[in-house]
């Protein structure tokens, strides 16, 4: 079904017009025009070939004159006509110079010419509209633009070429026809027959379970590269936790002194690892504070550690115990984030057995380290140790991956009302409570894909869009 509401608001008979390239003056500027009139629109200002007998995919020299006659600027024009276009409707994309003055009055000519200005992803919805992509393809679209890194990238051009979405609407399509037979089989309630093969039915739930549940186990691992890992450094005061991130940075980004408490506020910084993003965060030794600043300080470094995806807890090996690193994980041990103990300051104290700061069931082998911070000792070993504790198995990256919490939700729905389906099916409930268990799933699955949508929903995703895309 369509939201009538949320379209209705964005008219699309209209030609739409928008700056698609960042503001800000720069060497050019590029605005797109999308709708039926957007090549007849650009003719009448167009000083060059004539528009309306060119090709498509084919790009023009010429200059834009404003109703005096007056020239705005020389131009670069491209021409896509629909269906061959991103929004399957004619585009025009128009290359000029990229000062505010010349796009400004580029655009308010068109406007006057009668051109409405885009919504926020309004071309994307248009391409979503008009069937050149399905709904997950189209925040695709958004995430590829927000990606920061070559895996949050890898994930956004996989999504955008189809990613999973084929395959769901294959399987779905598949439940349709089972579906159609069982609601057939309603319609001959009095007779007892079924044309739904059960045992077929059956065989085909637990297929599509089993594709469900490989997606949403791969949530984890995608939002992790989509967001980024929320790395947290905490530890003893003077344990080396600036000193550390300095070393993993490759700069003096923090504060280094002797001083107990230099670190009072948390410091951030990102570090791109083998495609991952990981967001560190220098935080206050933990201790009794000394004062109410330092207090505050330690407060925030117990909050970012119940934040964290990771946690490297540093210890100064020249003074900490086994027992002292023990008792602070104990404290402050968050279920769900991993952590891994940096044993510092080897170079004081080179002896020191890592195997001592062993304990089952609280501190394992793996994820103890051993470093120099201060000398960069052990440094690009703790990066591989880092991206392993993320990534547990590296042959994952090649898979289809979920990044999207929409997409999580509506498969873990999915899967909740198949597991409903087996149910009623082994339970021997009659086929209009299976029916109705089936279209539960079926709305679920179809709710990734867009092929069912509701007003708030294309709302909520669109306007996260850019202007111009």
């Amino acid at each position: 079904c369509c939201s009538i509401r949320y379209i209705m608001t964005h008219d699309l008979t209209d030609t739409i017009i928008a700056l698609s390239t960042p503001p800000g003056a720069g060497a050019i500027g590029v605005i797109r025009l999308s709708g039926p009139k957007a090549i007849e629109v650009v003719d009448k200002v167009f000083h060059g070939k004539d528009l309306s007998q060119v090709e498509g995919y084919t790009v023009h020299f010429g200059k834009i004159k404003d109703e005096e006659g007056k020239v705005l600027d020389e131009v670069l024009v491209t021409i896509f006509r629909r269906p061959r276009s991103y929004t399957k409707e004619n585009v025009v994309e128009i290359s000029c110079h990229g000062s505010n003055y010349i796009i400004e009055q580029i655009i308010h000519l068109f406007l006057r010419k009668g051109v409405r200005s885009a919504n926020r992803g309004e071309f994307t919805l248009r391409a979503f509209l008009n069937g050149q992509m399905d709904l997950s393809q189209a925040e695709a679209v958004a995430d590829l633009i927000a990606s920061d890194s070559a895996s949050s990238h890898d994930i956004a051009m996989k999504q955008m070429r189809g990613g999973f979405s084929d395959e769901i609407k294959e399987l779905r399509q598949e439940l349709i026809d089972f579906a159609a037979l069982i609601e057939l089989e309603l319609d001959f309630g009095e007779e007892d027959v079924e044309f739904a093969d059960r045992e077929r039915l059956e065989k085909l739930v637990e297929k599509i379970q089993v594709v469900l549940k490989k997606l949403i186990d791969s949530f984890h691992l995608g939002n992790v590269i989509k967001n980024g890992v929320a790395t947290v450094i905490a530890g003893r005061p003077n344990a080396g936790k600036s000193t550390l991130l300095n070393a993993l940075l490759n700069e003096e980004r923090a504060i280094v002194s002797d001083i107990a408490g230099t670190t009072r506020d948390t410091i951030e910084e990102s570090l791109n690892i083998d495609g991952i993003n990981f967001r560190f965060v220098d935080t206050a030794g933990i201790r009794k504070a000394q004062d109410s600043i330092e207090s505050i300080g330690v407060d925030k470094a117990m909050s970012e550690i119940q934040k964290s995806t990771v946690a490297l807890h540093v210890v100064d090996i020249s003074d900490t115990t086994p027992e002292m690193v023990w008792s602070d994980i104990d404290t402050f041990k968050i279920i769900g984030t991993r952590f891994v103990i940096i044993l510092n300051k080897m170079d004081l104290n080179p002896y020191t057995k890592p195997e001592e700061y062993y304990k089952e069931g609280l501190i394992s082998a793996k994820n103890i380290i051993t470093t120099s911070a201060l000398n960069k000792m052990n440094i690009e070993a703790l990066k591989e140790h880092l991206y392993h504790t993320v990534i547990d198995h590296p042959e994952l990256m090649d898979q289809t991956i979920v990044s999207n919490t929409r997409h999580y939700d509506a498969l873990h729905k999915s899967y909740e009302s198949l597991a409903a389906v087996l149910h009623g099916l082994q339970s021997g409930i009659t086929g209009d409570f299976v029916a109705m268990d089936i279209r539960q799933a079926l709305h679920f699955l179809g709710e990734i894909t867009g092929e069912i949508h509701t007003d708030d929903l294309l709302e909520s995703i669109f306007t996260r869009f850019c202007i111009g895309k």
